[in-house]
């Protein structure tokens, strides 16, 4: 089975949008991710993606999630 990378990352009012390289297109709520909702729309759009698309990084929030945590519901994430 491959392993879902990601490519992208954008965002609208309520979702993170993660397109990954296979052209599937991940959207969760940002409010599962207090950081990313509080953040402004700058501080969103500043992010790296890395471990060759496994993980997400957002530099000015010392912010860090991964491809495989958005696939699996992101339930560690709301708690």
């Amino acid at each position: 089975m491959p392993t879902a990378l990601a490519k992208a990352i954008s965002f609208d009012d309520a979702l993170m949008h993660v397109t990954l390289t296979d052209g599937r297109i991940l959207s969760v709520p940002i409010i599962w991710f207090p950081q990313l909702h509080e953040a402004s729309a700058e501080q969103r759009g500043n992010y790296d993606i890395g471990m060759g698309g496994r993980s997400l990084h957002w530099p000015e929030l010392d912010g860090d999630l991964s491809v495989a945590q958005l696939l699996a519901g992101a339930d560690d994430a709301s708690r």
